[in-house]
């Protein structure tokens, strides 16, 4: 028998002696409507309470309510990108009573009235600082580089994001995909990348961060893909349908810009499989902020309540150590999930390894034959106990793949946001990663698109394109720059590629130099052969065809992929689609951020105007929130860029 120490003993005498008290929080509700100044319900904004991490989100009407607020006196806060923050101060709560908070937020894009330069690189700035006046002002020496907001300004170098001391945020570098002759090589191949994260993190830098993004965060392709598009479902039995679409490219007009789109079947969410979900969550040290750990419960909380009967949770959490908090339990438990969550605190360093471990196991001792087998993996990936490298944490995930168990990937937070490691941990876990920048993504991440981020209905989908040598001189993949396949591997089932969920679409976007235009880009050739003469003269096989569409996808449970092909008529004088048009904004905006070798003659001033004009049909305001985002990027700098070419 052990022998207990003196102090426990008295310890616990003293816990037996004492009477038990209950503590009891008494909690009210805080309820209202977020307008604009005109009196008109502001859909989707997020309202909270600071210093909580209570949220909600407007409803259609502009409605929101908060439940479970603790007694006392609370600051309530509204905020909806393109308007100003709004807050309502000593609001008093008491038990059991539901306190009425409107809430008015006014149109705010950031303009620069006054901007003082907080840093300034080399010698010849004036007194080391620079003051600008207005968006579009230029400096008074056009070769004085300066700082606004953490961005690098001259008149030739368009902008550099400026890392600040004890910034960690990893990007991998984009090299940007060439313009090729179809003499060279008439296939393109890729993945395909459903992945939406760089949207929502550029949209942080730009409305909390006050700054340009860096130019490696920028993915045109996510950008793209970001937005629902009116794509007609498959008829068949394929669960994808192909859609194409050519117009002249809105920044070199003698291009053509050529769309590809994917359009996967969408399924009700009462007809889709059991789920069997792990909620794998990072409470290490680095998740304290309120954007991170917090923002993740409120997250999951949405989640849990579209759970049906039939589906299952399990919580594995990690920081020093792995544990699991909560053993696999039926979605109609959602009492007991939801205080699992609640529970949750962050501290302690980053076992990455360790719970993905941990997670697959516990994922894979739930599998559900014919089901929907995730771990969901929330974090700001920091890993930094056991495999932390890339390359490690790959190999980790590729091992795990082959178990059947799907993998998403969450990002949260600033800082130290390790963005390259978790889109290639959800690249090679047969997944996909999105990066919640407030509880809005949440919703509409895990609410609005619940079948697309969590429900794959085509696996390892890749596409291939051959081009015309009578029609296209040359072409360009914009985006997806670390997708690219060889075009052997297409027909190599071996080889892994990118997921489609439910009700997703997906766009690829190809700028063409067509047979006879002249243009001033660089087309990549290479020397002449010896022993074999390229035939790029015009044949009678393809006729009016412009290019060759083929898609190869494997059913989710599948190992032998299956063909879709069509071709795609050189189309002259057409007005392009509504998404079409909204399509090449976006591409546009991107290659301006990105400031594109490539941006030809493209301008904010039509990027907004094209925008406005496409916004067509936006139930949920996505196209509306760009046109403010697009309006925002004039007041930090992207004008003043544009002026200094």
């Amino acid at each position: 028998m052990p022998v207990l120490s003196l102090r426990f003993v008295i310890l616990l005498v003293s816990m037996l002696a004492a009477p038990t008290t209950l503590t009891i929080v008494e909690t009210g509700r805080i309820a209202g409507h977020v307008r604009d100044p005109q009196g008109k319900p502001i859909k989707s904004a997020m309202v909270d309470v600071v210093g909580t991490s209570l949220s909600a989100i407007t409803n259609d009407s502009g409605f929101y309510q908060l439940a479970n607020v603790p007694t006392g006196t609370h600051t309530v806060r509204a905020k909806m990108i393109g308007y100003t923050t709004a807050e309502a101060k000593g609001v008093r709560v008491t038990a059991n009573a539901t306190v009425t908070v409107d809430l008015s937020l006014a149109p705010g894009a950031v303009a620069l009235e006054a901007v003082v330069v907080t840093g300034v690189y080399g010698a010849r700035a004036a007194n080391g600082v620079v003051r600008i006046r207005g968006a579009t002002a230029a400096m008074s020496r056009a070769d004085a580089l300066y700082v606004v907001d953490g961005v690098a300004y001259d008149s030739t170098e368009a902008w550099r994001y400026q890392r600040q001391p004890g910034n960690r945020e990893q990007y991998d570098e984009i090299v940007e995909n060439q313009f090729i002759a179809v003499a060279a090589d008439p296939l393109s191949t890729f993945s395909i990348d459903v992945d939406r994260a760089s949207y929502s993190n550029m949209r942080r830098f730009i409305m909390q961060d006050g700054q340009l993004p860096p130019r490696d965060a920028v993915r045109i392709e996510e950008l793209v893909n970001y937005f629902p598009y009116d794509y007609a479902e498959p008829e068949g039995d394929d669960p994808l349908a192909i859609h194409t679409e050519v117009a002249p490219a809105p920044w070199k007009p003698q291009h053509q810009l050529v769309r590809i789109g994917l359009q996967a079947r969408r399924i009700n969410v009462e007809n889709l499989p059991p789920s069997n979900f792990v909620f794998l969550l990072d409470v290490s040290g680095s998740m304290m902020p309120s954007n991170k750990l917090p923002l993740v419960k409120s997250a999951m909380r949405l989640l849990v309540n579209q759970l049906r009967v039939r589906d299952r949770v399990a919580i594995v959490v990690y920081a020093g150590s792995a544990g699991l908090v909560l053993p696999s339990t039926s979605g109609d438990q959602k009492t007991k999930i939801l205080d699992a969550i609640e529970r949750l605190e962050a501290g302690g360093s980053t076992a990455g390894g360790e719970g993905i471990r941990r997670a697959y196991d516990e994922a894979v001792a739930n599998f559900i034959r014919g089901g929907n087998n995730r771990v969901i993996l929330a974090t700001d990936g920091d890993f930094n106990i056991g495999p932390s490298s890339d390359a490690e944490m790959v190999q980790l995930i590729e091992e795990k793949r082959r178990t059947g168990v799907f993998l998403t990937v969450l990002g949260v937070g600033e800082g130290n946001l390790q963005a390259a490691k978790m889109e290639k941990l959800a690249d090679k876990g047969n997944g996909n990663y999105a990066y919640l920048d407030n509880i809005a993504e949440a919703q509409k991440v895990l609410v609005h698109e619940l079948g697309g981020t969590l429900y794959t209905v085509a696996k390892d989908v890749k596409i291939q394109v051959e081009w015309n040598p009578a029609r296209v001189r040359a072409y360009r993949l914009i985006g997806y720059e670390n997708r690219l396949l060889r075009n052997e591997d297409f027909a190599d089932d071996k080889k892994d590629a990118g997921e489609i969920g439910s009700g997703h679409s997906v766009t690829a976007l190809y700028e063409v130099v067509p047979v006879g235009v002249n243009t001033d880009v660089t087309i990549r050739m290479p020397d002449s052969l010896r022993y074999q003469r390229r035939n790029v003269q015009p044949t009678s096989a393809a006729g009016p065809e412009l290019l060759f569409v083929k898609v190869r996808y494997k059913r989710p449970d599948g190992d032998e992929s299956r063909l879709l092909s069509q071709p795609v008529l050189a189309e002259a004088g057409q007005t392009p689609s509504v998404d079409f048009q909204f399509q090449a904004a976006v591409a546009e905006f991107g290659l301006l951020l990105r400031n594109s070798d490539f941006r030809g003659k493209a301008d904010l001033g039509h990027v907004i105007a094209a925008a406005r004009e496409a916004r067509g049909r936006d139930p949920d305001g996505y196209r509306a929130e760009f046109v403010k985002l697009t309006e925002t990027v004039r007041g930090i700098g992207l004008a003043q860029r544009e002026k200094s070419h």
